[in-house]
């Protein structure tokens, strides 16, 4: 696929974008409640809810690494839902490369019992998924960030992989860990309403160079220690209380077409919390239909033409259902 954007993205560095808040993180460590460690192989560790407590701030700096410093995360208040009114809002910079070029969780990591998904500037540098040959997006970096959802510390082998694909030595790798158990994994996992939707534009085979611009907000759950419970809070956080607005070069018809097919009631898996879902495919993310991934409404406004459609609902019920 060809770039037809006026910016070039591959003159952009999410990578020196990103390395001023991953030092922001390092030097308020105490002030953040994460703990930054040493693993055996030189890398650097930020625990942001293992055994450190983490907290709302570093969840929101943990998400705007995720979007290689191309993203602005904001917490607000949000009165569209009574019992939850704390709302993450996501504004991207160049949203193709921030959320599908470094948030979307699209690199599989694992040795033994040890799996994660990876998001962050070193899915950059590794090239490990067809997303970039069509995004047409590279990055070039002397030190790399990766953050990972998971509770355990990752073994030597995989950080010693994470090496060898970004040819990035491990003295100059930081990897960050969220729980999705933990505050700050919450957070940041909620943040990704705007990659959510633009991954639904990859999936229903959206020209991603006609986007323009967008922001998402969603409503922050209480995390919960147990993990299905938690992972699946944070996502109907967005299939029932997500909207998105993106803003599109394209006619009106593809424009329409695109608001009709984004909303996650679009999915014939809609209308469970995601924990039952997930519970009732035997927890096989690949046999949960994938038009399910998206945010509960949306806008698409049509910057040639000024016109706007809307589509999806918020549901409410649902919401309280899996929160509580």
């Amino acid at each position: 696929m060809q770039n037809q954007n006026n910016t070039n993205p591959s003159k952009m560095s999410i990578h020196a974008l990103t390395l001023p808040i991953v030092e922001r993180m390092i030097a308020q460590a105490d002030a953040l409640q994460v703990i930054v460690s040493k693993h055996e192989t030189g890398a650097t560790l930020i625990d942001a809810g293992i055994q450190a407590k983490g907290g709302l701030e570093a969840g929101r700096l943990v998400a705007e690494i995720c979007m290689g410093g191309l993203g602005q995360v904001t917490l607000q208040n949000n009165t569209t839902f009574a019992n939850w009114p704390l709302s993450v809002k996501v504004h991207a910079m160049s949203p193709v490369v921030a959320c599908l070029g470094s948030q979307y969780a699209g690199w599989a990591l694992s040795h033994e019992k040890f799996f994660s998904l990876g998001s962050g500037p070193a899915r950059a540098l590794a090239q490990r998924e067809e997303i970039f040959t069509e995004i047409q997006y590279q990055d070039a970096a002397k030190q790399t960030v990766l953050v990972l959802e998971t509770d355990k510390i990752p073994p030597k082998e995989v950080i010693e992989k994470v090496v060898r694909d970004t040819q990035i030595p491990a003295n100059e790798l930081t990897f960050i860990l969220t729980p999705t158990r933990s505050l700050a994994g919450t957070v940041q996992i909620t943040a990704r309403v705007l990659e959510v939707a633009l991954h639904k534009l990859h999936t229903v085979h959206f020209p991603l160079h006609q986007l323009v611009d967008g922001y998402g907000v969603a409503p922050i759950p209480a995390p919960s220690p147990d993990f299905l419970t938690g992972m699946g809070r944070t996502n109907d956080a967005i299939l029932f209380g997500g909207f998105v607005h993106l803003y599109v070069k394209c006619t009106d018809a593809a424009a329409e077409a695109l608001a009709k097919s984004l909303p996650s009631s679009s999915s014939k898996d809609y209308g469970r919390p995601f924990a039952e879902v997930f519970k009732a495919v035997n927890m096989d993310f690949y046999k949960i239909d994938p038009l399910l991934f998206s945010p509960a409404k949306v806008a698409v406004t049509n910057l040639d033409t000024g016109h706007s459609y809307f589509a999806g609902q918020f549901n409410e019920a649902l919401l309280e259902q899996s929160f509580n």
